[in-house]
């Protein structure tokens, strides 16, 4: 017999909340505790309802799937189900602490049963676009090593191309991987208020984060800072 399972179903399409939850909630081990329309309603979820595996999607309004899987894989294990299959996805939820890739259209009804209750005992489950994915990544990233040059760091929060201006690619490298994720953030044009509630941090929290990236970077203001950010200012070490 196997164990009870609490899972919350996080998508903002209600179809597929309802498609996935209806063919988990038939199986007898496995409750659906809830289901999230975002990233933030995901984490609330989860607080309250202490889940042993989160279903999260990855592209959603408001606070997005990959924005929230770091602070949810810190509650319970993380099963991507998703349309997104692009590599650089793949590789990033999987950095950020996903437990599995599903790609909708990819898997039954019982190979996501079996996919929740392995995500509990902690073994990974991927569909082949995701298997793929993530195969590509690790011949690229031993390619670039074997050739002698450092494969390009995956950076949490990432929406943007990593930008290929010199200058901007310096100011990558000044900033650790919470100040690149803010700074992502101020360069999409989010104030305090909203990066405090994407990043689960207080206001005060990402003043002392702006206050550092400033530093390093040698700016005096958000407009400055995002000019370097993306390679059009002066930026010493």
């Amino acid at each position: 017999m196997h164990e009870h399972l609490r899972v919350i179903v996080a998508d903002d399409n209600p179809v597929v909340r309802a498609g996935l939850t209806a063919l988990l909630s038939g199986r007898e081990d496995i409750d659906v505790a809830a289901q999230a329309a975002d990233g933030r309603e995901a984490y609330e979820a989860a607080v309250r309802h202490h889940p042993d595996v989160i279903l999260l999607d990855v592209r959603m309004p408001g606070v997005d799937g990959i924005t929230a899987l770091p602070h949810l894989a810190r509650l319970a294990p993380v099963l991507m189900t998703t349309y997104s299959r692009e590599t650089r996805i793949v590789h990033e939820a999987l950095g950020l602490g996903a437990c599995g890739y599903l790609v909708h259209g990819e898997f039954t009804a019982d190979q996501l049963v079996d996919a929740v209750r392995d995500a509990k005992r902690g073994h990974a489950h991927f569909t082949h676009t995701a298997s793929n994915a993530l195969l590509a990544a690790i011949r690229s990233n031993y390619a670039a090593a074997t050739a002698g040059a450092s494969p390009a760091p995956r950076q949490p929060g990432e929406v943007a191309e990593k930008p290929s201006h010199p200058q901007a690619n310096m100011a990558h490298s000044l900033l650790s991987q919470r100040e690149v994720e803010v700074m992502d953030l101020i360069a999409s044009g989010m104030t305090n208020q909203q990066i405090a509630a994407t990043c689960f941090i207080s206001q005060k929290t990402v003043k002392n984060h702006i206050n550092r990236i400033f530093a390093k970077l040698n700016a005096e203001s958000r407009g400055q800072a995002i000019a370097i950010w993306h390679g059009g200012g002066p930026t010493h070490g």
